[in-house]
């Protein structure tokens, strides 16, 4: 099984295509150019991929894909 941190990578890669340089757990959706809606689309992934549902609210773009790997795992701790 692969990690949280991996699932999300894949998604996001899945659904935006950034660049693999750019790809850390340190980067903001907005330096990876995640618009709002792909956001909503990424979020909604999630819940279909890790059966967790995340708000719209609590996926932003200033959040790091590691501050996003910790909120899937709180969620999935529940």
């Amino acid at each position: 099984m692969t990690s949280t941190y991996d699932q999300l990578v894949e998604i996001v890669t899945k659904l935006h295509n950034p660049p693999a340089d750019l790809i850390r757990p340190d980067v903001t959706f907005a330096q990876l150019d995640v618009d709002s809606l792909t956001l909503v689309e990424i979020s909604l992934r999630i819940e279909g991929d890790l059966g967790i549902r995340i708000e719209d609210n609590e996926l932003e773009e200033d959040l790091t894909l590691a501050a996003t790997t910790q909120l899937i795992d709180a969620k999935l701790a529940q």
